[in-house]
């Protein structure tokens, strides 16, 4: 039995083969390429997403197609795709979860006090991020569009529902409730769309049915594939689909309140089950984690829109080739000898949610050099990351739960850095554990369809893991750091 797992992320579109002990037989990626044809906007060729997946499935089920058993779908969130669905071709670019075009939309609709209605229906605040003020700008502005919902043609949905539509040749259209949450027009208690999100957010209540893919649990039977969508035989149940970070967290083989998981990519989430359906108070999100088993299990959230993207772009701005060099660059030096960098390239994420905050430098001297920059652009990852587990701390104080946060689970593309992990370690001053396998969401989705094929596959041990960092760094060095930390966000987000 062989599972096939899709990742579809802002950065790269991945597709990995397990067998049944949960190993790699197969894998393949390809690039994926962002535009920012306006200050804030942030979008992706729909289609280009939909060829990058078909291109990774038939290289990484070359030779094997007649072999996979099931398939599961992880993605990019927040992302929203729409389509003609006679046609199958999507309606122009897709904004991505970076997009900012919508905040003045989002302003208003707080400006009008509608915040706190929003919130106890989805456990999110009204921001850009989410899809539901973006579906709207679609709908009015992008050409064509207001004419196919008039005719009952138009389909809008995040990315999972946007590959599920092309795997199964049209023939389903559907959503996992991970996804769905994270939209703005979810009920997360009734797990359903909801008229009054719609209303709120000038979408027609009246085709909510046609125009928004079917909200399932996460581990429901999506489709079957159609033979001519990939090189893989018709038929193939797709069997799992989650949001990325949902996916993550899954496959760390967290169940129950307690753990912490933290993916650094393009930006960074951290999310921590929950006992109980969680309202934030505290500039982070309640969500739905995943729904498997009949049991839907909540989450708190927090999500930083620039993380390790931001030394990308600091070593682009400093000429350096690579992001290795600038880690190196970084490591060299034993401080920032005053140096804060606050990423505010895309806004400025949990906790703080500032639309228009831009990147700062603060604390620069005669003495700056570019290493001093280089490390604090790391620090900056590290300190977003802290801000966020110390706002989920005051939410599950205030709510009262009995567990605690302990450590931190991290994966994704940047926790394979060693010195970036321990500047976390130090400045969080908790341990934190890193898996040797990166695929943490692929491996989540794998789990998810092995349960359902009757082949339930192995959770990933402390065996697995790279190793554990443990902080070193003086309690009066990391309340200085913090405060240093602090002091720069202050001049964002009290300019």
């Amino acid at each position: 039995m062989l599972l096939l797992a899709i990742d579809q992320g802002t950065t790269n579109t991945k597709a990995l083969v397990f067998d049944g002990d949960g190993q790699v037989v197969q894998s393949a990626s390809a690039p994926c390429q962002t535009h920012y044809p306006e200050t804030g906007w942030a979008e992706q060729s729909a289609a280009q997403i939909w060829t990058t997946t078909q291109a990774v499935i038939n290289e990484a089920c070359a030779g094997i197609e007649d072999q996979i058993a099931g398939i599961g779908i992880t993605n990019q969130r927040e992302t929203i795709v729409i389509w003609d669905s006679e046609t199958g071709q999507p309606v122009g670019p897709a904004p991505i979860w970076q997009c900012r075009r919508t905040a003045p939309i989002c302003a208003e609709l707080l400006d009008q006090g509608l915040g706190d209605e929003v919130l106890d229906l989805t456990g999110l605040g009204i921001n850009p991020l989410f899809p539901a003020s973006k579906l709207a700008w679609l709908i009015k502005n992008r050409e064509g569009a207001k004419d196919l919902l008039d005719q009952g043609r138009l389909r809008a949905g995040t990315v999972d529902s946007w590959l599920l539509w092309n795997l199964t040749g049209g023939t389903s259209f559907a959503t996992d409730h991970s996804n769905a949450s994270r939209t703005l027009l979810f009920d997360t208690a009734r797990l359903d769309w909801s008229p009054r999100l719609a209303e709120i957010f000038s979408l027609p209540q009246d085709a909510l049915a046609t125009l928004l893919p079917n909200p399932l649990p996460s581990d429901s039977r999506f489709g079957d594939t159609e033979s001519t969508a990939t090189n893989l035989p018709g038929g193939i149940p797709i069997h799992a689909m989650m949001g990325d970070s949902h996916a993550a967290l899954f496959g760390h083989g967290v169940r129950a309140p307690g753990q912490v998981k933290a993916t650094y990519g393009t930006g960074s989430s951290l999310m921590a089950l929950t006992q109980t359906r969680p309202h934030s108070r505290h500039g982070i999100s309640g969500t739905i984690a995943w729904t498997t088993g009949g049991t839907t299990f909540y989450a708190l959230e927090g999500n930083i829109t620039v993380s390790a993207q931001a030394a990308a772009f600091v070593a682009g701005l400093l000429g350096i080739d690579d992001v290795q060099t600038l880690s190196d660059m970084a490591s060299s030096v034993s401080d920032s000898d005053g140096v804060s960098f606050v990423p505010a390239l895309a806004g400025l994420g949990a906790p703080h949610w500032d639309d228009s905050a831009r990147g700062l430098v603060s604390g620069l001297h005669h003495g700056t050099t570019a290493n001093h920059l280089a490390r604090a652009t790391f620090e900056a990852i590290a300190h977003q990351v802290c801000d966020v587990y110390a706002a989920m701390e005051q939410d599950l104080a205030a709510s009262g739960e009995s567990q605690r946060l302990s450590g931190l689970l991290a994966d994704g593309g940047a926790s394979r850095n060693g010195f970036l992990m321990q500047l976390q370690a130090d400045l969080i001053g908790q341990t934190v554990q890193v898996q040797s396998f990166a695929e943490l969401g692929a491996y989540g989705m794998a789990m998810v369809v092995a349960e359902q094929l009757g082949n339930p596959l192995p959770y990933l041990s402390n065996a697995d893991q790279t190793g554990a960092f443990d902080p070193k760094l003086p309690d009066a060095e990391r309340s200085a750091a913090r405060a240093q930390w602090a002091q720069a966000i202050s001049m964002l987000t009290h300019r």
